[in-house]
């Protein structure tokens, strides 16, 4: 799951991370890291914490966008790794994940929410968040919204 989400942030990173002065050439894939990195701790952290009113809500519609209070958490993991890391300041940083997360957020869960796509699937997403167990409670909540 966590590669079929640094996938995503790849194929999305184009002017936000590769084509970036602010983050040299050589470190383009590790920026990348840290972006899948800071989607998948948010989302695993949700999951810890009973958050699964925002999971479901973004895995049962479909979309996640700024208002999503886990779009906006990613968001802000993202910012902190890149000045970690990279040396960035908090504008430029804060520019990078606006730009990123939001998108790759939303384009995962509509690809989750997607029976017809099988790179996401939602009951192995959840029991990866969840460390490996059954993750079929939420997966109940997530299909009863709209049954």
């Amino acid at each position: 799951m966590l590669d079929n989400l640094v996938n995503l942030v790849r194929e999305n990173a184009g002017d936000t991370i590769i084509n970036n002065p602010a983050i040299p050439n050589e470190r383009n894939e590790e920026a990348v890291q840290e972006a899948g990195n800071s989607i998948f701790d948010t989302l695993k952290g949700a999951l810890a914490g009973g958050n699964t009113s925002d999971l479901m809500n973004m895995f049962g519609t479909g979309r996640a966008d700024n208002n999503n209070p886990l779009v906006q958490q990613a968001s802000g993991n993202l910012v902190g790794r890149l000045a970690q890391r990279f040396g960035l300041d908090a504008q430029q940083a804060a520019a990078i994940a606006g730009s990123l997360i939001p998108m790759v957020m939303n384009k995962f869960a509509r690809r989750t929410a997607d029976p017809n796509d099988n790179g996401f699937d939602l009951q192995d997403i959840l029991g990866k968040l969840g460390g490996g167990g059954n993750a079929g409670g939420l997966m109940d909540k997530v299909k009863g919204m709209f049954n």
